[in-house]
């Protein structure tokens, strides 16, 4: 029998006991690696079929470190911690898990921290608990009646929120995003815009994008100077997409609104990070995605197209492709 293993780097799931149930017909190996240990020389030693991981970076150092290396998979969407096209040189599949239904769970956050930030509960909370009473008319919170959301990038965790945003009231959902058609645009009455627009339209300007060249700091000291007054910024996508030092600016200068963030340019995020001073901000780690319903979906998922690579056959969901 071939010596199938199968790394996991950063683990951060209570067990892999849904990976080792889908390739147990392969007597795969599952081998986490842990943080406190070498990872370059654990690869170098291990010598993996493939590599499941999460943010940690996988570039061409660590490539090279597995000459045996048939597969990479990202538990989740993004894979711009990856050397894909290293990788497609090497023909090594470069695999991501883009329908684990977390759009559901991106959406309702994206959500919550909006209704936080605009009904300003985290500051209430803590000055009802100092003992401050009817001090909320101090603290501006301006009407949504008839409010705009603008969506920069609409996917399908764009096209949830969207769902949830007219719930609330929102009269109208503007979008940037280049690769939208015209007919799913029609299909979801969504109105394509230039960012520009949206920044200075939006009541509420709701990060969805993933992270690319094109992308990066997308959203930089020009477009968040064009946001309004009482506009609400949401990232519940990636980090890079925002100038964070622009954006903490604008928040403590009260040129918008308030912030709700749960991704950051550096993660886990130093505690210096500039948007972590900054007023009306609302912060989360990363988590949106999660429930035990997607934690489950996202590993059987992710398993599965390991054991497509294992078996000789292309990954689902294959981002590299060379054929």
């Amino acid at each position: 029998m071939e010596d199938l293993k199968v790394v996991v780097l950063e683990p951060g799931y209570a067990s892999y006991g849904t990976e080792r149930s889908v390739l147990s017909r392969l007597n795969a190996e599952i081998i986490p690696i842990r943080e406190n240990v070498d990872v370059a020389n654990a690869l170098k030693d291990i010598n993996p079929k493939v590599v499941l991981l999460r943010e940690s970076e996988f570039r061409k150092e660590e490539i090279d470190l597995c000459p045996n290396l048939q597969g990479v998979i990202r538990y989740g969407v993004g894979v711009d911690n990856i050397d894909c096209d290293y990788a497609k040189e090497k023909l090594i599949y470069v695999a991501n898990v883009p329908d684990y239904g977390a759009e559901i769970e991106v959406s309702e956050h994206a959500v919550a921290l909006y209704l936080a930030i605009q009904r300003r509960l985290l500051s209430r909370d803590r000055e009802v608990r100092a003992g401050a009473w009817g001090n909320s008319q101090h603290s501006p919170i301006p009407s949504r009646e008839n409010a705009i959301l603008g969506l920069v990038g609409c996917g399908r965790i764009g096209l949830e929120a969207a769902k949830k945003f007219r719930v609330l009231g929102f009269k109208k959902v503007i979008v940037f995003d280049p690769y939208l058609s015209d007919e799913m645009a029609s299909r979801h009455q969504l109105e394509k815009v230039e960012l520009a627009d949206l920044c200075a339209q939006a009541d509420v300007v709701s990060l969805h994008a993933p992270l690319t060249s094109e992308t990066y700091h997308l959203l930089d000291k020009k477009m968040i100077a064009l946001m309004k007054k009482t506009s609400v910024f949401i990232n519940v996508s990636r980090g890079g997409l925002v100038d964070e030092d622009a954006l903490a600016q604008a928040l403590h200068r009260g040129e918008i609104l308030g912030a709700g963030i749960d991704v950051f340019e550096c993660e886990p995020a130093p505690l210096d990070t500039p948007l972590f001073a900054s007023p009306n901000t609302i912060v989360s780690d990363h988590m949106a995605w999660y429930s035990e319903r997607s934690v489950e979906m996202l590993q059987r998922k992710a398993a599965e197209s390991a054991y497509q690579i294992l078996t000789g056959k292309q990954p689902s969901s294959w981002v590299n492709r060379w054929k």
